[in-house]
């Protein structure tokens, strides 16, 4: 099982303005680059706040790309996932999971998403060690997540992440905007998750980075 991060941010860390206003962050070359780690991974994986706020389709969008399309996967406890939403609409064409913490939504099953049922932890939030494992028994293993900052950071909190892939855009946005990676709960420097870099280069104006852990 392997875990990818992927982080469009500011120059300090932000994925939004205080407003909600994300798109685009980062530049074209850059969101291509993401659009071929989507198509190398078995599935990407948002939660349900981005799912609500973009309406995303989480699919691979490539000139001339006519390989498969990864599954995509909602963190979605209370399975808020609208069934006017593009990922709803959509799941007969492309894989579609829901991760919950309570009975499979009927709107949601007829309309082809596979709902998975996750213990919870915390405040209703499904258990991120348990759901790699669910999601890895259905042959998806290598996970491509991909928003926002909490579940971001949850990844980072349970010690998932095996790489991040890290497009920083050139400009700088302030406190007051959103962070890329929610609350890690680091009360030292030791505590703190340790990656290294291991690749950089540039896509048009951004920076493009690469960790590993260790």
């Amino acid at each position: 099982m392997s875990v990818t991060l992927k982080l469009a941010t500011s120059l300090d860390g932000r994925i939004a303005t205080a407003s909600g206003e994300s798109r685009w962050i980062t530049g074209p070359q850059a969101r291509e680059q993401v659009h071929r780690l989507r198509a190398a991974h078995d599935a990407v994986v948002v939660g349900i706040e981005t799912a609500l706020a973009d309406d995303p389709s989480l699919t691979v969008r490539l000139p001339g790309y006519g390989g498969r399309q990864p599954a995509r996967v909602v963190l979605d406890s209370r399975q808020r996932l609208p069934a006017d939403s593009v990922l709803v609409k959509t799941a007969r064409e492309v894989p579609t999971y829901v991760v919950a913490t309570g009975a499979p939504d009927p709107a949601l099953t007829r309309a082809g998403v596979r709902v998975l049922r996750a213990p919870a932890i915390g405040k209703d939030r499904p258990d991120l060690k348990v759901v790699a494992q669910m999601l890895a028994d259905e042959g998806l293993s290598d996970l491509f997540v991909e928003g926002g900052g909490q579940v971001a950071g949850s990844f980072l909190r349970c010690g998932l992440v095996d790489t991040i892939e890290w497009f920083r855009a050139p400009i700088v946005i302030g406190g007051e905007g959103r962070p890329g990676v929610g609350a890690l709960a680091v009360a030292a420097l030791a505590e703190a998750p340790h990656f290294r870099r291991v690749e950089v280069g540039q896509l048009g104006d951004d920076l493009w980075e690469r960790y590993s852990r260790g």
